[in-house]
């Protein structure tokens, strides 16, 4: 290199420079008055002409020699380095990118002038100190219509997620959205309508159930999308029709055993069959699976049970009628419940799972389950014939639990392993958790209790089930796991799923640990009630009482109908009931 002086308007400029923005006018007047001043501090860096010329190129410099020339100065220094072989291009780039920071359509120029002379994606990276990625973004600007080009060449650019948005749109709908949206001159352009105006659905192949035969059957081409993020599969597509036909008929080709394709509502929810009820804990061979997709794309699989067939059962509409006038005469406003109908649902389904796993799993001493049988007979829901007192309608399954106890010879032969099995088979038919004709009642939460069922208990901090709670549960789900409630519930809502999303939630209304006054009246009731040999008929009238209203569980008729019980006194058969019991 050698230093030299030479006049500035004998320098030709360099068609291959690196910063074709134009600078500001304000930063030219203040370069301008420097130069006036104090003179060129830094001399520009030029190099000989290569096409057999005897003058010099700018190789970094152009605004200095620029307004040199307009502060009428007569010769300059220069300093005079040899010529690069690839014309200064990658010098000139890591000048202009050490003084000020490039806009990202110089960055782009100066990639492609870089790669049109043989430079690699990586040695450009490594060069520039910059990701492998990040080269490969700014080379999507070749998508970019070059009108849009000189709007972000002056500062005016878009933001990351719509100049994706354009990259990714044709030529001709760039050209067209351009033309509707140009901005006058000295505005800024509205990139948001340009983005929303060449956006188009896409479905993502991270999302496809199909393969690679259903995706070239019905024309899908997944494109790469550099925007994503690097540890995920950004291919996509934008032809959606043939995203969903794929779909379907994956969905159509993999159907479960009692499964079906549905459709969804306007919310994205599924459309299941009248009357029935969605499962949320884990369902069981007798559910019904329900296939469908949801506004992504997804295939998405739920499971439901119908209810079963009513048995006749008399004149329907014996109960007492509930809706009538009285019922619309109270004019309160309701308050909502902090968990709704289907929120108990929910935590029915959840508790009656997390029962039957610690049955089956949990350490439990013998003595525990000799008391735990003797509580899930007293349930709501069991009902058997017994030959001693009466007869009681009920299934016969629990003889399935009952053969295993003998050997094959008919006799009562077992180890203490087989009755354990058996205990706790037993167990999980009696117990449960579930709203409805099989829901145990307090027995079912005793038990799951006393066996530690709420670590089984799944994690509850999913959408679906805090779209059960009302503002005032949520708020309180907030104090405890210490996330500052929002203004509206949904952002609350949204803020407690991301937080649930790694750490197990289970709501206060959902462990199996009843209330100590309701225990305690339970256990009052059931003493009251049932003492041998001192209860009285008026006792005997309470609890029949009391019984009825327990829905279905008991006939009004059992026993009148009865051919042994014909033709006897009410006080005959208590005191026939009396010697049972004294003889027991």
């Amino acid at each position: 290199m050698q230093i030299m002086k030479v006049d500035p308007r004998a320098l030709k400029e360099n068609p291959d420079r690196m910063r074709q923005s134009k600078s500001s006018p304000q930063a030219d007047a203040l370069m301008l008055a420097t130069i006036k001043a104090v003179g060129i501090v830094q001399p520009p860096v030029v190099a000989p002409e290569t096409d057999g010329g005897n003058g010099y190129i700018i190789d970094a410099g152009h605004r200095r020699v620029r307004l040199a020339i307009a502060a009428g100065l007569e010769e300059i220094e220069i300093l005079v380095a040899d010529a690069a072989n690839d014309n200064g291009a990658m010098r000139s780039m890591v000048e202009n990118s050490v003084r000020e920071a490039l806009n990202p359509v110089d960055q782009w120029r100066g990639i492609e002038r870089l790669v049109a002379l043989g430079w690699t994606e990586e040695a450009i990276a490594v060069a520039l100190a910059l990701p492998v990625r990040q080269i490969r973004k700014l080379r999507l600007l070749a998508n970019v219509l070059p009108a849009m080009l000189e709007q972000m060449a002056l500062g005016d650019m878009p933001s990351e997620q719509q100049l994706r948005v354009i990259a990714a749109a044709g030529q001709v709908d760039q050209k067209e959205v351009w033309k509707a949206h140009k901005p006058k001159k000295g505005d800024t352009a509205p990139w948001w309508q340009v983005a929303n105006a060449l956006t188009k659905k896409r479905m993502y192949a991270k999302d496809a159930s199909f393969g690679d035969d259903l995706a070239q059957a019905y024309g899908i081409e997944w494109v790469e999308d550099l925007f994503a993020p690097a540890d995920q599969d950004g291919r996509y597509t934008t032809n959606v029709e043939g995203f969903l036909g794929a779909q379907h008929e994956w969905m159509t080709n993999n159907l479960p055993k009692k499964g079906g394709i549905v459709e969804v509502n306007s919310w994205g929810q599924p459309e299941l069959p009248k009357k029935a009820s969605q499962v949320y804990g884990k369902p069981s061979k007798f559910d019904h699976a329900a296939m469908y997709l949801d506004r992504d794309g997804k295939v998405q699989t739920v499971h439901y049970r119908m209810p079963e067939a009513a048995k006749p059962k008399g004149i329907a509409g014996d109960g007492p009628a509930t809706g009538g006038d009285d019922t619309d005469a109270t004019t309160t406003p309701k308050v909502r419940p902090d968990v709704t109908q289907k929120g108990h649902d929910m935590i029915g389904d959840f508790r009656t799972d997390a029962l039957h796993d610690a049955l089956g799993r949990a350490p439990i001493e013998d003595d525990m389950l000799m008391a735990l049988m003797v509580l899930a007979f007293a349930g709501q829901n069991v009902r058997i014939d017994s030959g001693a007192d009466g007869t009681f309608y009920g299934g016969k399954r629990f003889s399935r639990h009952a053969v295993g106890l003998f050997d094959e010879h008919g006799k009562l032969a077992f180890d203490q392993d087989t009755l354990r099995v058996a205990v706790r088979s037993v167990l999980i038919d009696v117990l449960s958790c579930r709203r409805g004709m099989s829901n145990s009642g307090m027995i079912a939460r005793i038990a799951g209790d006393a066996i530690g069922a709420d670590e089984f208990l799944p994690n509850m901090g999913s959408d679906d089930f805090l779209l059960c709670l009302s503002r005032q549960a949520l708020e309180a789900s907030c104090a405890e796991a210490s996330v500052q409630p929002r203004q509206k519930v949904r952002e609350t809502r949204a803020a407690l799923v991301e937080h649930f999303a790694n750490v197990h939630f289970v709501h206060s209304s959902g462990r199996f640990a009843p209330p100590a006054d309701e225990l305690l009246e339970w256990i009052r009731a059931g003493a009251a009630t049932d003492v041998i040999g001192a209860r009285s008929r008026n006792d005997e009238d309470d609890a029949d009482d009391v019984s009825e209203e327990q829905a279905g569980q008991v006939d009004d008729d059992v026993g009148h109908d009865d051919p042994e019980h014909a033709g006897v006194t009410p006080e005959e058969e208590y005191d026939h009931d009396f010697d049972q019991r004294a003889a027991a």
